[in-house]
């Protein structure tokens, strides 16, 4: 009695593992193929938002990636290390009206440049938005060596052409890679 029981259990268990295999051999399908365009970024909740740049950093390779955003998140709304190992720290700024919306202005840029590196670890810290940033972003964030991702770069990434770090300059080295400046 006690020897079928534990065929039955073990049979049970070879079946939830490879169910579970199976799905995770999907979500991970799924991911590879993640496209979005930007009326369907546009249309989202600004926490979905920030799951949908998860997800592009997860389709691109950063296993890791997570969104931490919500309130006290300190300036990060997405975490997530890249298969360099370099630790990106993502601010999201979602406008529902897209490039017709408010702009993101320097005060996001001086929080993101507060906490992104000195509370998340950041290598490289990005503000990501489906809309327009203020003539006053770019300066202070080539300055702090911050990343802005703006509408147009958004589209690019979102459509599947090339991982994030393809699309932006003056990216950090990885880590335990030194630069020439070092």
């Amino acid at each position: 009695m006690i020897a079928l029981l534990a065929a039955v259990l073990g049979v049970a268990g070879c079946l939830w593992l490879a169910q579970w295999a199976a799905k995770a051999w999907w979500e991970r399908a799924h991911v590879r193929r993640l496209r979005y365009e930007l009326p369907q970024l546009d249309a989202l909740h600004h926490e979905d938002f920030e799951f949908a740049v998860r997800d592009l950093m997860r389709r691109d390779g950063c296993a890791d990636a997570v969104q931490v955003g919500g309130a006290g998140d300190n300036g990060a709304d997405v975490t997530a290390t890249d298969p360099l190992g370099r630790r990106w720290v993502i601010q999201c700024k979602h406008r529902q009206d897209g490039a017709l919306g408010s702009a993101v202005g320097t005060p996001d840029l001086h929080v993101l440049n507060g906490t992104g590196r000195q509370l998340h670890g950041g290598d490289v810290v990005v503000l990501v938005t489906n809309g327009r940033f203020t003539a006053g972003c770019e300066p202070l964030a080539k300055s702090q060596k911050l990343h802005l991702v703006d509408r147009g770069t958004l589209g690019e990434w979102a459509a599947g052409s090339r991982p994030l770090w393809e699309l932006l300059q003056q990216l950090p080295p990885s880590p335990g890679r030194r630069s020439a400046l070092s």
